[in-house]
């Protein structure tokens, strides 16, 4: 792809400016768009992401001492950041490369011990907070540089927990499975269906003849880390306390079918709990029937999902926003679009839309003039492609 050598070429480039020799290897690790399921992974649920041709890229080149030396060509005014394999703590004044002593932190935990440093140079496609998974996308590309540069043998799976570790206990972000999941086992023209409780998985076709993905990015920053994310997390958890004192041996949200909560719902004393709750066990239901829907080849139903999704996650889980609910709802009533939600994390970021492809262009410029009109910022409109998984690009 010409675009991927253009990357490759400048990440090169900058790896010789900063470090006086090339690179050793090369790296790509997709980000993800989540089809339907959202905010479910941590509550034990079915998701059903798909990894993208956008991702991150890395150059990177083992060094003779323990020092890693780290350069993000998405964030240059932060420039190289020279830390220890000895000192790996966590820093709010490094930034990204928090995700990179992260990764290495879990690494080392599980036993895979670096005998010295290296240095590591970054790029990508990925927008910055768009939902799409960047610090996932990264986190996966340091595990499969991890792997190249020092011969450690670790599957995807164990990629993905590994990252799901670093950015749990290392950076402080309480997220579920899914995004590390997806972007370490990416395949191309598939979705995963994943049920988070046990790491099963199956992937499923996903080849719209007549339709195309959509993604819209909001340009509303927002940042996880310091948002209501962990919160939710934190009101599931109490959701399910109080359910256990209805369904005692219940192991989490998504274990219980709708008529399983309705049963116990009135007995909940905590209103906001209860919706939390309401979202996880519905949210759950609705991938499930939308893989089924999918696999049947009824795009329509498996658009109304999709847009059921939405309001939920607008209402009951509450991690939308006034940008994200316009984008959404402007698609959703849209001629040519089956479906249309938020995808992500939320509180900013994108919504993901299946839209008829001879709809696409006026789709297109139609919503990007009424976004503006209404809220002032500039929206971006990606044409995705689903593919694979991380691969080495470059090095023996």
């Amino acid at each position: 792809m010409l675009e991927e050598a253009i990357i490759v070429k400048e990440l090169e480039d900058t790896f010789r400016k900063l470090f006086g020799r090339p690179a050793s290897q090369v790296f790509f690790a997709p980000g993800r768009v989540n089809l339907i399921g959202e905010h479910i992974d941590y509550n034990g649920g079915h998701v059903f992401p798909c990894a993208l041709t956008l991702g991150t890229y890395a150059a990177v080149r083992r060094r003779e001492d323990r020092e890693l030396c780290l350069y993000s060509r998405d964030q240059k005014e932060a420039g190289v950041l020279k830390v220890s394999l000895d000192d790996l703590v966590y820093s709010e004044k490094d930034g990204w490369a928090n995700y990179v002593k992260g990764v290495v932190w879990a690494y080392e935990k599980a036993g895979f011990v670096l005998p010295s440093g290296f240095d590591f140079v970054c790029g990508g496609t990925i927008p910055r907070q768009s939902g799409l998974s960047s610090s996932a996308s990264l986190e996966i590309v340091i595990g499969a540089a991890l792997a190249g540069l020092y011969g450690f043998s670790v599957d995807p799976v164990r990629n993905a927990k590994l990252g799901q570790e670093a950015e749990n206990r290392f950076v402080g972000m309480n997220c579920g499975i899914m995004d590390q999941f997806a972007c370490a086992m990416g395949k191309k023209e598939h979705a995963i269906f994943l049920d988070t409780s046990k790491l099963d998985y199956q992937y499923v076709p996903v080849r719209f003849p007549e339709e195309e993905l959509v993604i819209i990015n909001s340009n509303k920053p927002h940042q996880l880390t310091d948002s209501a994310y962990n919160e939710r997390r934190n009101q599931c958890g109490r959701a399910l306390e109080e359910i256990r004192g209805f369904w005692r041996e219940i192991p989490s949200l998504c274990a219980l079918t709708p008529e399983m909560f309705e049963a116990a719902a009135g007995k909940m004393t905590d209103a906001v709990c209860r919706r939390r709750a309401r979202h996880a066990v519905y949210e759950n239901a609705r991938t499930v029937k939308a893989c089924e829907v999918l696999a049947a080849g009824d795009l329509a139903a498996f658009g109304r999902l999709m847009n059921e999704s939405h309001r939920s996650l607008k209402e009951d889980f509450e991690v939308s926003c006034g940008e994200l609910d316009f984008l959404a709802e402007e698609a959703a009533g849209f001629p040519g679009v089956v479906g249309a939600r938020m995808t992500g994390g939320g509180f900013g970021g994108c919504t993901v839309n299946i839209v008829k492809k001879e709809a696409v262009s006026g789709f297109a410029e139609e919503i990007v003039k009424r976004y503006r009109a209404k809220t002032g910022y500039e929206p971006s409109v990606y044409r995705a492609d689903i593919g694979d998984g991380p691969r080495r690009i470059k090095g023996d």
